[in-house]
This record gives structure tokens, C-alpha cells and sequence, in this order.
């Protein structure tokens, strides 16, 4: 049936249900767009300082991140897929992990009267373990921090041999973005909070419970942690082995090549005093004399109280000159004396291994060689070796998806709901409706659907098709009175039969 057929032969009441069907899908649609619409959150940070608050919010505003504050301002929900963004917001800006729920020193504003020396004790150890997790979560690169104390009993402070040495051990989660010089620096920094704690009885650790402090190398350390030289061997094998590695994944691609260098390193600090003399001597003293005589022409035997001239001869006459000239000088040594200290880490020799994949051209082997050798500065006169070996690697598996890319796909999975949950509401209302017609339309007498129903003008005029009882009764002159006195039976028949007893009366 057309539409418009269809449109026509509604009533007021289908028009009416039409106009509530299109509005409930409207309405439908709207809240499930509304829904698919509203970004979802991820809880970041719980626990956080009210008075922080302020300057969180600040620095997400800055950086565009859509986030949203619950329970009375003490958790921290962002955007799901901004949760990366947040985080490093918050670490470039000081904030993340700051809300630490362990209490400083406001415990020891409330204090208890008749409280004994041991609750006393206890409280302000708390005090100081909470301070010091506040204080060591503002540091850049820790997100939350747990500092457990050791402190002697005030009673075995009074017999010294009995007293025991206070300790510290400190529980960080890092993400492995702290230096060594931080780790030295947190460890001083609780050493120098409690009285009586030196820094080799503190103990950092991180959330995998790998040992930070005391390590290897360590002023102070007393024991943990690997020896000098194999953390010092292992921390210049994963720096170099990590810098060559992406050297040829920026080259060659992910997954092309693979290294390992294997250093031995010099860990032993030394002392090298050294002398060195000058090829010409350095004059210390110097001494010059001179000695003069001048004389006249003298006689033979001379004249009493006279010099008798040295150049004279017997009965000769002249002048005599003499003259004498002596230099004296003493040298010393020139000598150098040199103390330097040789600091550990000397490289005594290296082992490089290069693995690449078979998809390497054999050609571009030469280059890596030379590019890995500058890289590791590769000696061989120290013993250095270089070996570069082609193999076919596994394939690897896919990567799974990204968070990014989960919620990606996720709204799209959404939209998708929405879209299929349009189509079955559609095809619902489309149903209805025609059961509706349906309805309609069979529920009509016969007569009236064959009324309804056009006939060809040439059955018409022969004649041929007898027409439906209905019609042939509706043709046929109506008896009004007839009718009326029929219905009036139907309607009241007791009525009826008392007249017709009345009217058989009278006769």
C-alpha cells in the first residue's frame, strides 16, 4: 500500500501513535549519542592533599587534559586516553605523588594527657615516618615513597653498650627514572632526618624489591647490593649495549639487529706519583771574582821599599799589568713531582657482538661494522674485539594494541551500537505498523474491501461477476418501518409481546 493510502487511513489516534513512536526514537537516539559521547575516566591518583589540589588542576588546565575530581577532592580521575599525558605533566610540574596519606607531624598537635613514654615514642616515630614520605614524594621522579624507622628504646640510650644504632628502610616507586646521585641524595636525606642514623644503616628499595641502597660503589654502604666491579661492568654494558641498539634501529629498522657488549672495567681507584728531572740543571748559586795589579819599570835590585815589577827584566824598564778572573757556580737538580688520582671505571677491554637479520643486505655489513666500532670506541690495541654475524631472526608477534588505539576502538565499536540499535528500532516501528495495516484492513467487511477494490469497465458491463451478497442486500429497497419494529423486538421484546397481547385483546 502507498504511503499516502496508508497516511490517509490512519485515525487520530494512529496519528497520534506515529508521533509518540518518532519521538521516543528521537529520544532514543539522543541519550545514546549523549552516552557514547561522554568520555570515559581513569583514576590517576587517590589520597590527594585538598590543599594540592589547586595546583593539579592548574597544570592539567595548561597542558588541555580533560580530568574531573572526586570524593571531596582527594582523588584524581583523567580521560583514559590522556592518562600518559597526565603523568608527565604532573612529574614536570612536581606534583605527581604528593598526596601522601601517612600524617607528618601534625599527629603530635593533639597530644594525649596520661599518655605513657612508649605511646609518646610511637607517635613521633610516626610523625617522622609520615614527614619524611611527604618530603621524599616532592622530590621529581618519585610517585609515592614509604619510610619505616628503627629507633632505640630512650631507656637503652642510657647504657651505651646496650643501645642499639638506629636503621631505615625506604620503599620508592620510581619507574626506574631515578639516578644514582637521587638514590645518594634520599639516602643522605633520611640519614640527616633522624638522630643517630649514618647512611650505610639506610636501605632503599624499589617496587620490585631490587636494591637502590647500599649498592655497589656506595660511601657507606656495608653490604648488599652486587660487588664494585660487576655493577659498574653491568651499567657500562646495558649503556652502551642500549645506544648501540637504537643506533641501528634508527638505521636499519625495529628488530634488524641485535648487540650486546660485554666491558671489563677498571673499578680500582689509585694513587700515581711520578718524578721527572730536567735535561739542564737549574743554578742555584753563582760566585764571580776579579784580581788586578798594575806596576811600574823597576832597576835591577830595585830600590829599597819598592815592589819589584813581575814582568821586569834585569836592567830592562816597562810597565806590568796582571790580571786574574774566577767564576764559581753551583747547580742544582730540575726535578718534577706529580700526585694524581686515577679514578675507577678505566676500560681494560671490550667484547662487542653484533647479530643482524638475514633481510640485511650483505653489502651494508662493512658500514655497521665500522658504525658499531666508532660507537663503542673500539681499540684493539687494549684487546677489543668486534664480531658482526648474520642470521635470520623469529618473526615476531603483533603488538598488542595501544591504549590509545583500544579506546579508539572502543568509540567505534559505540558508534557501531548506536547505528545497529537504530536499524532494529526502525524495523520494529516498520513492523508494527504494518501489523497495524494488517489489522485494519482484514477487520473491514468483504462487501466494503470489494467496494473498494477497483473492477475492470468490461466486467461491469457484461455482467459476469455476480456481485457479493452484501451488495445485492444493499441494492434492495429498504423497509424503514419494518426495521424499526425489528429492532425494537431486539431491543425490548417483553414491551412488544405485552402490546401484542393488548392489541389480540381488543379484538
Amino acid at each position: 500500500m502507498d504511503i499516502r493510502q496508508f497516511a490517509s487511513k490512519l485515525s487520530p489516534k494512529g496519528w497520534a501513535m506515529v508521533g509518540g513512536s518518532v519521538a521516543a526514537a528521537i529520544v532514543f537516539l539522543v541519550l545514546i549519542m549523549n552516552f557514547a559521547s561522554q568520555p570515559s575516566y581513569t583514576t590517576l591518583e587517590t589520597g590527594l592533599d585538598p590543599a594540592q589540589t589547586g595546583k593539579i588542576t592548574s597544570a592539567l588546565d595548561a597542558k588541555g587534559i580533560g580530568y574531573q575530581i572526586q570524593d571531596g577532592g582527594t582523588t584524581l580521575e583523567v580521560t583514559s586516553g590522556q592518562v600518559s599525558e597526565a603523568r608527565i605533566a604532573l612529574a614536570t610540574a612536581g606534583l605527581l605523588g604528593i598526596g601522601s596519606e601517612q600524617p607528618g607531624f601534625e599527629l603530635l598537635n593533639s597530644s594525649q594527657l596520661g599518655a605513657s613514654d612508649f605511646q609518646q615514642q610511637v607517635t613521633y616515630q610516626r610523625a617522622l615516618e609520615g614527614q619524611l614520605d611527604q618530603t621524599i614524594e616532592q622530590i621529581q621522579g618519585v610517585d609515592s615513597a614509604t619510610v619505616n624507622l628503627v629507633l632505640p628504646n630512650q631507656q637503652d640510650e642510657l647504657f651505651g653498650d646496650n643501645s642499639q644504632a638506629s636503621s631505615a628502610s625506604v620503599l620508592l616507586d620510581d619507574n626506574g627514572s631515578l639516578s644514582s646521585s637521587s638514590i645518594q641524595g634520599i639516602a643522605n636525606l633520611v640519614a640527616s632526618s633522624v638522630q643517630g642514623l649514618s647512611t650505610g644503616k639506610v636501605t632503599i628499595t624499589d617496587s620490585s624489591g631490587a636494591l637502590l641502597w647500599p649498592g655497589s660503589g656506595n660511601n657507606g654502604g656495608t653490604g648488599g647490593g652486587l660487588p664494585a666491579a660487576q655493577s659498574a661492568d653491568q651499567q657500562y654494558d646495558s649503556t652502551m649495549t642500549s645506544q648501540v641498539d637504537a643506533m641501528l634501529a634508527q638505521t636499519l629498522g625495529p628488530g634488524k639487529a641485535q648487540v650486546v657488549v660485554n666491558g671489563n672495567l677498571d673499578t680500582n681507584q689509585s694513587t700515581q706519583q711520578s718524578l721527572t728531572y730536567g735535561k739542564k740543571g737549574v743554578p742555584l748559586t753563582s760566585q764571580t771574582s776579579s784580581e788586578t795589579l798594575t806596576g811600574g819599570s823597576g832597576t835591577t835590585g830595585g830600590t829599597t821599599g819598592t815592589i819589584p815589577a813581575y814582568a821586569g827584566t834585569t836592567g830592562s824598564s816597562g810597565n806590568s799589568n796582571y790580571k786574574n778572573t774566577s767564576n764559581n757556580t753551583t747547580y742544582g737538580v730540575d726535578k718534577t713531582i706529580t700526585n694524581s688520582t686515577i679514578a675507577p671505571g678505566t676500560i681494560n677491554n671490550q667484547t662487542v657482538s653484533v647479530l643482524v637479520d638475514k633481510s640485511v643486505p650483505a653489502s651494508e655489513l662493512p658500514a655497521i661494522r665500522d658504525a658499531v666500532a666508532g660507537a663503542v670506541g673500539l681499540n684493539t690495541k687494549r684487546g677489543d674485539s668486534l664480531s658482526v654475524s648474520q642470521i635470520a631472526f623469529t618473526k615476531t608477534a603483533t603488538p598488542a594494541a595501544t591504549p590509545a588505539a583500544a579506546s579508539n576502538m572502543i568509540g567505534y565499536a559505540k558508534y557501531a551500537v548506536i547505528g545497529l540499535g537504530s536499524l532494529i528500532f526502525l524495523f520494529l516501528v516498520r513492523r508494527s505498523l504494518k501489523r497495524r495495516e494488517r489489522e485494519t484492513f482484514e477487520g473491514q467487511p468483504t462487501w466494503l474491501r470489494e467496494l473498494a477494490t477497483p473492477r475492470p469497465l468490461a466486467a461491469l458491463a457484461s455482467g459476469g461477476d455476480e456481485p457479493p451478497t452484501e451488495v445485492k442486500r444493499l441494492r434492495s429497497p429498504v423497509n424503514v418501518p419494518k426495521r424499526q419494529v425489528e429492532e425494537l423486538v431486539e431491543r425490548d421484546p417483553d414491551r412488544v409481546a405485552q402490546q401484542v397481547r393488548a392489541w389480540m385483546s381488543e379484538d
